[in-house]
């Protein structure tokens, strides 16, 4: 959540600050600023509500500058207004902050004993009047930071101009992600790739305890005392195109419709001799447990029926922001496997570290290439999805889906649960057959268009029911379709609605049955029944095989291909993501990004 911008160069910083901050709108945020750095001084716009009413007030001004920091802020002390929105400022300097300052309260209160005085409802005010104490104390900017840094509890990715120093930009972060970059027009700081790809494809990732300090010319990093570091640099593996819409309305739409090959390149790699390759882990695993977030942790549900049914291994699948508070049972042998898109997600790094803590080997499975979850885990596999801009995630749940799938052949095999040749046919249908089903789905888009929009068109509650695996399905169909329709939906499954549920099932009510578990047909079909006989509009998700061979009693019905009964699940899922998408779109919001809502929760 939120975006960092900053450059420092030989070309105007105002719209580059403003481009950078658009292609960091999927991030999620209610206000946005920049601060821009001169001989004439350090000038601050900033405006409560999208970029575009920046950009206005902006050009308005007629400000110029060849350096300057900008941000997009979502509200978390204080709500979204002028006022609170970045960067905060002294005589002396200009801050943009991502993250939280947990001690805030006490550092504010010891600022002002010491004659500060406070204008925002923001934690972010009193680490930059912080800085600016020991800035007066030194004279020094980075002695300044790194004395603030030290006192400072909580999370934070900082980019800092000094009125002193109009043409250098400084940088640090402590569990926030920031990266720096040179181009042939200057240095640049953001808070994730997108940002930085119109100038250059190489970037630094910064690391904690180190200050990035960026001129025109060079950029160079030192540590905590004084001392002059050296940071690798990396180069992005995709390019603008890749992170444009490139004629589709909506970068959602974009993604899913990008679901087939992304399955195929994601899961190519872990392959020897058309076997899954997990030879880094342990062969004796105990119990596996699944931390994540959101629609990672609905790719988990996936992972524990896939792995329980082919390798009959226990699975726990958790909430990462629950995990660690509730003093979980590791054993050594365990497996924490996590899951997180960006590997950015506060709470899922939390999860992390607190299980190697506790002496337990880690799997990171992220999509994002030196993350810090994929560099703190012990074992990271990486989801070769490319770059995901919508808010609400859907080819990286369906890639996450298909390695955990993988992992579970793999640990079959290795347990004697499947032979190779059993092993070696559902790897294959795995990278041949779900993607071309897959594929046969998106050619349904217009249908489901339709179908979406006599569902969803003037409805408050949507329910998604389902049995077995399709239970899993329906929690991230529900939460796909509240995220960015704003229609208020639950899943369940089907065999719960006698326990409550179907008290809510009125007439006209919109009810979305799926039917991919061919063993559960009967009982899910009884399920639809009841829902129907108390006048639910009901729409069935189903298989070929499953519609052939029953009648399902359903207002319509949308039918997936004919696969492996394992698999059937996929075509499902993109189903289940049109829908959602359709949804939003007919209804005229904004579909990549919804109210309230990030990216990447990079706080707790």
């Amino acid at each position: 959540m939120c975006g960092i911008i900053g450059y420092t160069g030989t070309q105007d910083a105002v719209p580059i600050l403003v481009g950078g901050l658009t292609s960091l709108e999927y991030r999620g945020y209610d206000s946005a600023g920049v601060a821009l750095a001169s001989d004439d001084g350090i000038k601050i716009v900033k405006s409560k509500g999208r970029i575009e009413n920046l950009s206005k007030r902006l050009y308005d001004t007629g400000y110029h500058a060849p350096c300057g920091i900008g941000h997009t802020r979502w509200a978390t002390h204080g709500e979204p207004s002028d006022k609170n929105a970045h960067p905060h400022s002294t005589e002396n300097l200009s801050l943009v902050h991502n993250g939280i300052i947990e001690n805030y309260d006490e550092l504010q209160e010891r600022l002002k004993s010491l004659g500060y005085t406070f204008v925002s409802e923001t934690d972010t005010e009193a680490a930059v009047k912080l800085i600016d104490l020991y800035y007066r104390e030194s004279g020094d900017p980075v002695k300044a930071m790194f004395s603030a840094a030290a006192e400072i509890r909580g999370s934070f990715a900082f980019g800092v101009v000094f009125e002193k120093a109009p043409d250098t930009i400084y940088a640090m972060r402590k569990d926030s992600p920031l990266i720096v970059a040179m181009s042939e027009c200057g240095g640049l700081i953001a808070s994730d790739i997108p940002a930085i790809l119109p100038y250059t494809n190489n970037y630094f990732r910064l690391e904690e305890e180190v200050l990035a300090v960026l001129t025109k010319d060079s950029v160079s990093f030192v540590g905590k005392n004084g001392e002059s570091l050296t940071q690798p640099e990396e180069t992005v593996s995709w390019s603008v195109g890749e992170a444009q819409k490139s004629g589709y309305p909506h970068f959602m739409l974009k993604e899913i419709f990008e679901e087939p090959e992304a399955i195929r390149k994601t899961v190519t790699p872990r392959l020897v001799n058309g076997l899954p390759d997990f030879s880094m882990l342990d062969k004796d695993i105990g119990r596996i447990h699944i931390v994540a977030c959101g629609t990672a942790m609905h790719a988990g549900l996936v992972g524990k029926t896939m792995i329980e049914r082919l390798a009959r291994l226990p699975v726990n699948v958790e909430i990462a922001s629950e995990f660690r508070y509730r003093d979980p049972i590791l054993d050594k042998k365990d497996l924490v496997v996590l899951l997180s898109q960006s590997g950015e997600t506060a709470d899922t790094l939390a999860a992390l570290r607190h299980s190697k803590a506790c002496g337990v080997k880690t799997l990171a499975i992220v999509n994002v290439i030196g993350s810090s979850v994929a560099r703190e885990a012990d074992h990271v596999i990486y989801t070769m999805a490319g770059p995901e801009i919508a808010v609400a995630s859907t080819k990286a749940y369906s890639v996450q889906c298909a390695i955990v799938s993988l992992l579970a052949i793999r640990l079959a095999f290795d347990c004697g649960k499947l032979d190779e040749s059993e092993a070696k046919r559902l790897t294959a249908l795995l990278i041949n057959e779900v993607p071309a089903a897959v594929a046969t789905v998106l050619k349904k888009s217009e249908e489901i268009g339709k179908i979406a929009k006599n569902y969803t068109e003037g409805a408050e509650h949507l329910f998604y029911i389902g049995r077995g695996a399709d239970s899993d399905l329906c929690t991230e169909a529900s939460l796909k379709l509240k995220e960015i329709s704003y229609i208020h939906s639950e899943a369940y499954a089907a065999g719960e609605l006698k326990h409550g549920t179907i008290s809510l099932v009125t007439e006209g009510v919109p009810v979305v049955a799926l039917l991919t578990e061919h063993k559960l047909a009967e009982k899910m079909i009884s399920g639809i029944r009841e829902v129907k006989s108390r006048g639910a509009h009901t729409l069935a998700i189903a298989t070929e095989r499953i519609k052939d061979e029953f009648t399902v009693p359903c207002d319509d019905m949308i039918v997936v291909p004919k696969i492996d009964p394992l698999f059937e699940m996929f075509p499902a899922i993109t189903v289940l993501q049109l829908f959602a998408y359709h949804a939003s779109a007919t209804r005229g919001l904004d579909v990549d990004k919804p109210r309230n809502l990030a990216k990447s929760v990079t706080v707790e």
